[in-house]
């Protein structure tokens, strides 16, 4: 299997990211965890709902804006939606028992020199490591 190294798509995404969550804390004063966001726009009565629910509406709507501009997007999951579900499952765990998501911990809570978020943050890296390793040279996928 090839991976794609697109440095410049990266960085670009990642500054993306970055100002998003600098924005979000700036005028709301909220951490941008995208589980947390989510789990908070779905929440009866919520007074964050709004701001939430726009939040993640131009998370989905920015890939569609780009490629009405031409922007083209790949991607291929070589294995069966029963698999996918359960990676969906595991991870929903991990972010439940770990408190948060990826972009809580790794954009904002390293941000804030978070203890927790950096320990956390460490877990996601060395368990992507190792499930990749696994897969691709123990597996042979």
């Amino acid at each position: 299997m090839m991976t794609e190294f697109t440095p410049l798509s990266a960085a670009l995404g990642g500054i993306l990211i970055g100002l998003s969550a600098v924005i979000l804390m700036a005028f709301n004063g909220r951490i941008a965890g995208m589980t947390a966001m989510l789990g908070g726009a779905l929440a009866p009565r919520d007074p964050d709902s709004p701001w939430r629910l726009a939040f993640l509406a131009g998370a989905i709507a920015a890939p569609m804006v780009a490629t009405a501009f031409g922007a083209e997007f790949s991607f291929a999951a070589p294995t069966t939606g029963a698999v996918l579900v359960l990676g969906g499952v595991i991870v929903g765990l991990g972010v439940t028992y770990g408190s948060g998501c990826t972009s809580g911990h790794g954009v904002c809570g390293l941000a804030r020199l978070s203890p927790r978020s950096f320990a956390a943050t460490l877990t996601f890296m060395a368990t992507t490591f190792a499930t990749v390793t696994l897969i691709r040279h123990g597996l042979g996928g």
